[in-house]
């Protein structure tokens, strides 16, 4: 009765088309605050702020939601970061935290009353998980999630409203935000330029403040790229902090789950709910233990990078990252040299410009940062390059349908035989296998795949003790990079003969080794568009990492928000507002 009873919500859902529902969001002048003190209290609101407002008896979540949604229904046709709007459930829970707010000894919880949004790979109960792709919103066959996903269920437990699902593409698998469930999705600070992918809906939604928080997933640099197009904070935690159970894999053996905010703080504070063991990703198994203590907010201090030592590695700066996905041991020297070929990404002059800029404020912050073509060379990341996901690819997908997938289907097969058509290679393999298509690659199991050890385990601990000894010999905290190889790209025209599919970042290393990293603000381009720093540390160490980015925040205050148009392009759209 689930598929039956959730369709014609879904449908509903899935046709919005973000204005249309205009009465039904549109703030009510009678017995409310006036529109321009709400705009003035909540334009980038944090989460203890709004705490206070709400603990103040200055609004009720049922208020702050509607503004909220009104915001979403103004600019939303422009910049399409929302796919799906869920107003019905958005209401409703609020409304019930409005009536839990006048019981005797109500508690709230560590997110009450946040409205947030979530990436349309993230399952929630009821609503269709587009995974940007239009065949999971065929009619009849649409990928109805019978279930939350992990992070949805602790997000709802701490109180989070979600209004929604961001806009994304297809599978994740691209470093712009198009879609063939939505279309494109604009960047907030001009609507021309890629926000980047694949979590540029939810990046775009946060920054333009359609919603307090947001979640992204990151494959390859999901999170952390976009992150840096548009004056956000990213975190991908060490994998297994955090549980993928629930979000449609693009490749489980990298994908990653973390919050999207506008300031440290509160992507600190969601980090926390979010975190936690789940017995569907084993991977999370054991990470109670070996994580650094909760909350991540006692992280936050002043003069957290007094004293501390980073690195910035040369293979990035020489714009050679690793082959993403890998090469498998059987690939040829023309196969292996063709990877690494399509993976190469030139660092742009005005990217290390502004880059070599940040270094110094991170330096007058009091640490020491060391630039040496030594300090993680290409080899590095040559031998990144071998660990290779790809034959385990329809493993994930299976395992996803089987427990959040529609009646109709919960494998790969069964969507076939629902649907008639195939899903494409780039998540179950075939005849070209992954983002770039590799061939010859057969499917298997990794639990019993007798390659397995040198295909993928091996590498991979070679590479984590290459990055640890790094680490030791320089007596390092971390390596701090650029999160993005390039500005943001204009979508209106073609650039070298064709539509851009960037922008592109070298930092899908992050993945392959599982080790934490965060990207946020650290200026913007004479144009007017963001540009965004990295930093990676040791594993299970996010709250001290959490804690250097919270100094450089302090030192800095780079976020700006953006000024949205509600119709056409403006010429100034792009320059940041006067600090």
């Amino acid at each position: 009765m689930i598929m039956r009873n959730s369709l014609c919500h879904v449908l509903a859902l899935i046709i919005l088309t973000i204005g249309s529902y205009g009465q039904t969001t549109a703030l009510s002048t009678r017995g409310m605050t006036s529109r321009k003190a709400m705009d003035r209290d909540l334009l980038e609101v944090t989460i203890p702020r709004l705490e206070k407002l709400y603990s103040s008896h200055t609004y009720t979540v049922t208020e702050v939601v509607r503004w909220y949604l009104a915001r979403i229904e103004k600019y939303n046709g422009i910049y399409r970061a929302v796919q799906n709007l869920d107003v019905p459930g958005a209401l409703a829970t609020a409304a019930g935290e409005d009536a839990e707010a006048k019981m005797g000894g109500f508690v709230r919880g560590p997110l009450w009353g946040v409205p947030i949004v979530t990436k349309a790979n993230t399952s929630i109960k009821g609503l269709v998980t587009t995974d940007g792709w239009k065949g999971y919103i065929i009619p009849g066959h649409e990928l109805v999630a019978p279930e939350d996903a992990t992070i949805i269920k602790k997000l709802r437990a701490a109180g989070a409203i979600i209004l929604g699902q961001t806009n994304m593409p297809d599978f994740a698998a691209s470093d712009t935000n198009r879609s063939t469930a939505y279309g494109r999705t604009g960047n907030a600070y001009d609507v021309r330029f890629s926000p980047g992918g694949s979590s540029g809906g939810t990046v775009t939604a946060i920054t333009s403040n359609f919603a307090l928080l947001g979640n992204g997933t990151d494959t390859g640099n999901s999170i952390r790229m976009p992150a840096a197009t548009s004056s956000v904070v990213g975190i991908f935690p060490t994998r297994g902090l955090v549980s993928i159970a629930g979000i449609a894999p693009l490749d489980w053996l990298l994908d990653n789950t973390g919050p999207i905010a506008r300031d440290v703080t509160d992507a600190a504070i969601a980090l926390d709910v979010m975190a936690g063991e789940d017995s569907l990703d084993p991977a999370t198994a054991g990470s109670q233990d070996k994580a650094q203590r909760g909350p991540y907010t006692q992280y936050l201090k002043p003069d957290a990078l007094k004293g501390k030592r980073f690195a910035v590695p040369a293979f990035i700066l020489d714009g050679d990252p690793p082959a993403f996905q890998g090469v498998c041991p059987n690939a040829t020297a023309a196969q292996l040299a063709k990877a690494k070929e399509e993976s190469s990404t030139p660092l742009n002059p005005a990217t290390r410009t502004a880059f070599l800029k940040a270094v110094k404020e991170v330096t007058a912050a009091g640490a020491t940062v060391l630039i040496d073509p030594q300090i993680m060379p290409d080899s590095f990341a040559d031998a990144a390059s071998h660990i290779c996901t790809l034959p385990y690819l329809r493993e994930g997908t299976d395992n996803f349908l089987a427990g959040f997938g529609p009646a109709q289907y919960h494998s790969s097969v069964e969507y076939e035989h629902a649907v008639g058509k195939p899903l494409p290679g780039v998540i179950i393999g075939g005849d070209k296998t992954g983002m770039f298509a590799a061939v010859d690659i057969q499917q298997t199991t990794l639990e019993t795949d007798p390659q397995a050890e040198i295909t993928l385990r091996r590498p991979r601990r070679e590479l984590l003790a290459m990055y640890e000894a790094e680490l030791d010999r320089l007596h390092l905290d971390g390596f701090i990079y650029p999160a993005i190889q390039m500005p943001p790209v204009d979508e209106t025209m073609p650039q070298d003969g064709r539509l851009s599919e960037g922008p592109h970042s070298a930092t899908g290393w992050v993945n392959m080794l599982g080790v934490p990293a965060i990207s946020f603000p650290a200026g913007f381009y004479d144009n007017g568009l963001p540009f965004g720093i990295e930093i990676s540390t040791r594993k299970w160490h996010d709250g001290d990492m959490i804690g250097w980015v919270y100094d450089y925040e302090l030192h800095t205050h780079h976020r700006r928000p953006p000024v949205l148009v509600e119709r056409g392009l403006l010429p100034t759209a792009a320059q940041p507002p006067a600090p």
